[in-house]
Order: C-alpha cells, then sequence, then structure tokens
C-alpha cells in the first residue's frame, strides 16, 4: 500500500507554555513532509489575531505550506478581506475558509451586519481575488444546523460553485462512514478532492463530548473499548491501533491525503504516520 500525502492542523498558542508546545509539534511533525499545515481561528474568531501571528510565524519560520483558518464570524467584509491581503503580503496563499463557530454563550451564528453572511460569499470573495488556494469543511454526517445529510452534500455543492477547490471532513469514527460521503458527493457532481479528517484521540472523554457538539456519532463499541483500555491503562495504544486501521481503510478504498486534527500533540500522530509508512524524510527547515 503506498503511504498516503498528509496534511496536519494546528492552533495558535495562548501562551509562551503553548507557543513551545506548538513549536515542538511543528518540530516533531515536520519531517514527514506534509502537503499543507493549517492554523485554526477559535471560536467567535477569539484567535484572530494570533491566528495570523503563528500563520505568519510557520511560515517565515520553517518554509511549510501553511494554510491559514479564515472565518465570517464577527468581522466586516472589509476587515475580513484585509486579513486575506495580511496573509498574502507574508507569502500565504492558502485558505481554509469558513463560516466560524458562534461566539461564547450564543446558540446560532449571526452574520455582522458588514459582513459575510455564510462560507460561500466568502468563498467568492477571495476567489474573485485570483490570490489564494480555497479549502473548505465538510460534514460526513449530518451538522447540527442541517435538515438532513443531503443538504450538506447541497451546500458543499454550492462551496465548490464559489471557487473552493478541496475539502477537508470533520472527523469520523468509521471508515464506511467517509466512503458513503465521498459516494454521495461524485453522484452529486462534486468533483473536488474530499479529504477525510482523523482525530487521534489524545483524550476519549474530550473527543466524545467533541462528537456530541459536531454531531459525529460515536459507535457503541468504540465507547466500549475505549472505556476498557482507560481501565487497563491501554488508552494510547489503543487509540494509535484504531486510528491506523482506519486510515489504513481509507487508503485501501482510494483515499490518497489525511489530514490530522493534531490538538497540538505531535505523539500519536508520528506514530499513525510511520505506522502507514509515513517516515522522516528531511529535518525542519529555518528560514532565515
Amino acid at each position: 500500500m503506498k503511504p498516503p500525502h498528509v496534511s496536519f492542523e494546528f492552533f495558535p498558542p495562548k501562551s509562551l507554555e503553548a507557543s513551545f508546545r506548538l513549536w515542538d509539534t511543528v518540530h516533531a511533525l515536520a519531517p514527514l513532509e506534509p502537503r499543507f499545515v493549517s492554523v485554526t481561528y477559535g471560536a467567535g474568531g477569539t484567535t484572530r489575531e494570533l491566528t495570523r501571528d503563528a500563520v505568519r510565524t510557520l511560515h517565515g519560520a520553517t518554509g511549510l505550506n501553511v494554510a491559514a483558518h479564515l472565518t465570517c464570524v464577527d468581522a466586516t467584509r472589509e476587515e475580513t478581506l484585509a486579513i486575506a491581503h495580511d496573509f498574502k503580503a507574508a507569502g500565504v496563499s492558502e485558505i481554509v475558509a469558513l463560516r466560524g463557530d458562534p461566539p461564547k454563550g450564543s446558540t446560532r451564528f449571526t452574520p455582522h451586519p458588514q459582513g459575510f453572511t455564510d462560507s460561500c460569499e466568502l468563498i467568492a470573495a477571495l476567489a474573485d481575488t485570483g490570490d489564494f488556494t480555497i479549502r473548505v469543511g465538510a460534514y460526513p454526517e449530518t451538522h447540527p444546523e442541517a435538515a438532513d445529510g443531503q443538504a450538506d452534500i447541497d451546500w458543499l455543492k454550492r462551496k465548490v460553485d464559489a471557487g473552493a477547490s478541496e475539502a477537508i471532513t470533520q472527523f469520523f469514527f468509521e471508515a464506511e462512514t467517509f466512503l458513503r460521503f465521498r459516494d454521495a458527493c461524485v453522484k452529486a457532481g462534486i468533483d473536488i478532492p474530499i479529504i477525510p479528517g482523523v482525530l487521534p484521540i489524545e483524550n476519549w472523554r474530550g473527543a466524545r463530548k467533541f462528537a456530541q457538539a459536531c454531531g459525529t456519532r460515536t459507535p457503541a463499541w468504540v465507547a466500549e473499548a475505549f472505556e476498557k483500555a482507560m481501565r487497563d491503562d491501554r488508552h494510547d495504544l489503543l487509540a494509535t491501533a484504531l486510528a491506523t486501521e482506519l486510515c489504513s481503510d481509507l487508503l485501501e478504498n482510494g483515499v490518497e491525503h489525511l489530514h490530522f486534527y493534531t490538538l497540538n500533540k505531535p505523539d500519536l500522530t508520528r506514530d499513525i504516520c510511520h505506522a502507514l509508512g509515513v517516515m522522516p524524510k528531511t529535518q525542519l527547515r529555518h528560514v532565515a
């Protein structure tokens, strides 16, 4: 089986300690030569400045291909496009364009009066500049705000029509979940690459809570396996084995690229990549 292309998601640090942890994570994973690395934006746009700083630093100091998350939350169109312009000026030409989660304390997204009303408007505006490669989110299981799974597919088609060139999915626990979604997207005429998002489970209780919030179904067998593994002090061993098996199933069904949600912790992601044949090729390059 041919080793996959890989990419990694990081989040911007909010403290000096977190900055060191991010750098350690980048240093551990960069030798795997990811196709790109992405930096998240934070719920409600709460890390807007931190994201800009992290994107510029990672791109400038390492030479990695950095994709910056950009959302519609709590900003005018002009402010949002100014951030995109800043990324471009810093040499970053890849953006993950998202609507974004509502600010803390809100239950639904409310557009800024002078802002983009949804991700499709943001994607179209970015595409009009001609400056960016645009990736978007996709949901192999029904988004909490969607009427049904078909609505998610219809929405992804709108994103493609607006100018998206690739999609990255929310995480899931079983390969069949992604494969059914991929087949449905093809049937709907969606012809861009759809990259499965993989979450190495560092903390089962946290992952389960996150899954409930984003509409990801947790199979009973997965929950039972983790509860037993925690009692037997085998959590990380199980997490590595299950994620590796999930990725192997995807690769055997034609997937060529995997996107890992690292949570700024490299060990499980690195171990899974090694198990899949993705081995270190280079040392992290420091750009003067």
